[in-house]
């Protein structure tokens, strides 16, 4: 495991309290699902295991993948600490960062120097945005959480309930897989959604592709305010 300058019982010690202080993540749960009232939400470590899944199934050749898996297993680590601080906690940018940055200071101590020093350049390199490896996690961060919420949706039987989740993340996707994948995670949502607010398949397909963010938005208010009564042919079992 840590193979690095210092050893024995101190070094094993240290080591321990590290591997403790990161488990706290299983219990540290995402604030966003929290504020949502989403029953049994996700904790923050859950979050980064799906993230590192998808950041080593790339076929993305240009990437180190290696480098993407790490870059996904400690991105959020500084929460073990600080919690999971949300938007709508309303704490500045600026002391968002600095709270994690200290935290991953505090972490980092007790590690041997290598990992000390690989462990907090990896979280900087994400926090900086500096490399093709941090760009691509970062939207691995954004879609794994609107996967999360489409998941959601479904078990709650709610099509619909966490789109400010979906539009938040509205064009902030620019890698070629991950666009394919939120469209298709979105066409299988907006399906739902048409089915459950009783549209049939033939009003959904004639969207506007290009506001897939807004089709939440579009069905609703062609369900309840035009299309469920002006024309209900178009209804499904109309």
């Amino acid at each position: 495991m840590a193979s690095g300058s210092g050893s024995g019982s101190g070094s094993a010690a240290a080591l321990l309290r590290f591997l403790r202080q990161v488990g706290q993540l299983k219990r540290v749960p995402r604030t966003g699902w929290v504020y949502r009232s989403v029953e049994r939400p996700e904790s923050v470590s859950d979050h980064m295991y799906r993230m590192a899944v998808m950041a080593l199934v790339t076929k993305d050749e240009h990437l180190n993948k290696d480098r993407c898996v790490r870059l996904a297993l400690v991105h959020d680590m500084a929460e073990s600490i600080v919690g999971d601080i949300a938007p709508a906690d309303n704490i500045p940018k600026e002391e968002k960062h600095r709270r994690e940055e200290e935290a991953m200071k505090q972490l980092s101590q007790l590690l041997p120097e290598d990992l000390r020093k690989e462990l907090y350049e990896l979280w900087e390199e994400y926090e900086n945005q500096s490399s093709a490896e941090a760009k691509f996690v970062k939207q691995l961060d954004q879609c794994e959480m609107i996967l999360q919420a489409s998941e959601y949706e479904d078990a709650e039987n709610k099509p619909g309930r966490l789109q400010d989740f979906f539009d938040s993340t509205a064009g902030k996707f620019s890698h070629p897989e991950i666009v394919q994948l939120v469209s298709e995670l979105e066409a299988e949502r907006n399906a739902s959604i048409a089915a459950a607010a009783h549209v049939s398949p033939f009003v959904f397909h004639c969207l506007d592709s290009s506001k897939k963010h807004n089709t939440v938005w579009i069905i609703k208010e062609a369900a309840s305010r035009m299309w469920s009564w002006k024309i209900p042919w178009m209804k499904t079992g109309g």
